[in-house]
């Protein structure tokens, strides 16, 4: 019988937070312990950094242009599904959380759903144990394998502890949303490097962590129920977060804390322990032509898929063409068009905002709250970092940045004469992703690339 697959998410949890990537002590000890019995992929990424069209491509296995999904709205009904594929194998699919996001929700024909309301604003683990275990148990008795979609909500604003939450939500919905297992304090909570390190700023980010201890109580809560299930060594979990933190220059946008994203692929006796990957750029794209693997399914040329199968590095092959990754953006949560596009390699990231003229202004998700508040405040008296917030504002056409010197892509390079050749290889490398993929910007960015270099 195919493999049970369980496929855990985190939703707007960075990739650099969770302890076993190098983040804070003691935010995510569950996913620590599943990370030390599986693999992790150091340099993982979704296609797009927002909710419902980074989970319409897990889906699918297709770039958003392709899907259909490109901001908040359904896939294209010509485009098959996950459990379209699967379901061949015998298996039966259900879905914990974050289920409208997945649309439209009957494309799915999930056997078992259990909506946000439902699991404590989808931040309750006893919520979420009880859920999976009838799941998991229904499933045993029909002798089937199992899909379970474990959607945490966490760590999505509003965050533990903060104004949002009594704003956002009446009491009776916070009387049934359980405390994290661990509060952070601003003490605690060093800001990433892509943040400035103010009083107000750090504020938000122990919230944040705090949201994220939560999420990782539902996580321990369902590999608690998988191992009582008795059914753990039959299991394939999965973990991944749709994107990055609800920051500035994060979330809804193409930088490297955009996109990049915790994965963690525990596969017992096909997956080495505590194998960490870091040579090979991977996608959640990969992870649909993976699970058609796992489940002894052919992924056949007519689900055009953008992704390929990841079984061949569980095994430790080399794979040269995984040397960069190409990302985009489309639309914000308020249907806001932003189109970005992005190539990353190890060493370098090339960001294309064809929406830059000069006159048009950024606005998303990721400026509510506190931190780009403090930013516009603490601006005023601090010259760099106001002409990085008007920066953030407006951008412009292009962006480049030496990852290896600047990590956190604070100083773009885009005129300095001496990075012409990095900056022009990577346009070319871009443009042609772009033509192979179908991308409808591919000819605005051909023209603009030509118009850039005579």
């Amino acid at each position: 019988m195919p493999p049970n697959i369980l496929l855990i998410t985190a939703d707007d949890l960075n990739a650099s937070v969770p302890g076993c990537f190098g983040g804070v002590s003691g935010a995510t000890p569950r996913l620590d312990g599943l990370a030390a019995e599986g693999m992790r992929f150091a340099r993982a990424h979704v296609p797009v950094a927002v909710c419902q069209p980074s989970r319409s491509a897990l889906m699918t296995g297709r770039r958003p242009h392709s899907n259909g999904a490109e901001g908040f709205e359904a896939i294209r009904d010509d485009v098959p599904v996950l459990p379209d594929v699967l379901r061949g194998a015998g298996y039966r699919f259900g879905i914990l959380g974050k289920v409208d996001h997945l649309a439209p929700v009957e494309r799915f024909h999930w056997q078992v759903i259990h909506t946000q309301a439902e699991l404590g604003m989808g931040r309750d683990p006893l919520a979420y144990a009880r859920a999976a275990s009838a799941f998991i148990s229904d499933a045993a008795h029909t002798s089937r394998p199992w899909f379970l979609l474990a959607n945490a909500h966490d760590p999505h604003r509003p965050f533990h502890g903060s104004d949002d939450e009594l704003n956002w939500w009446p009491q009776e919905v916070r009387d049934v949303v359980p405390a994290p297992s661990k509060i952070f304090g601003s003490g605690e909570a060093d800001p990433p490097g892509f943040l400035p390190d103010h009083p107000l700023i750090r504020k938000e980010f122990a919230e944040y962590l705090s949201s994220v201890r939560r999420c990782d109580d539902v996580i321990g809560a369902l590999l608690d129920v998988l191992e009582g299930s008795g059914q753990a060594e039959e299991t394939v979990v999965i973990f991944l977060s749709d994107h990055g933190m609800p920051f500035p220059f994060a979330k809804a946008n193409c930088y490297v804390q955009s996109t990049q994203t915790p994965l963690v692929i525990r596969w017992p006796g096909h997956i080495r322990p505590g194998v960490i990957e870091v040579s090979h750029f991977v996608s959640t794209l990969d992870l649909f032509p993976t699970f058609c693997t796992m489940a002894g399914v052919e992924a056949g040329a007519a689900l055009e898929l953008d992704g390929r199968c990841l079984t061949p590095l569980f095994a430790g092959e080399r794979q040269s063409d995984r040397t960069q990754m190409v990302t985009m953006f489309h639309e914000t949560a308020a249907k806001e068009r932003y189109e970005m596009r992005a190539i990353q390699t190890a060493e370098s990231l090339y960001v294309w905002n064809h929406w830059s003229d000069g006159q048009r202004e950024y606005r998303a998700e990721n400026m509510f709250g506190l931190t780009w508040n403090s930013m516009l405040a603490a601006g005023a008296a601090d010259p760099a970092l106001n002409e990085r917030n008007k920066f953030y504002v407006k951008r412009q056409p292009e962006e480049f940045y030496d990852l290896i010197e600047d990590p956190h892509a604070l100083q773009d390079l885009t005129d300095r004469p001496s990075r012409r050749s990095q900056v022009e290889n990577l346009r070319h490398e871009l443009l042609k992703d772009l033509q192979v993929h179908g991308d409808p910007l591919a000819g605005a960015f051909g023209d603009f690339m030509y118009e850039a270099e005579g």
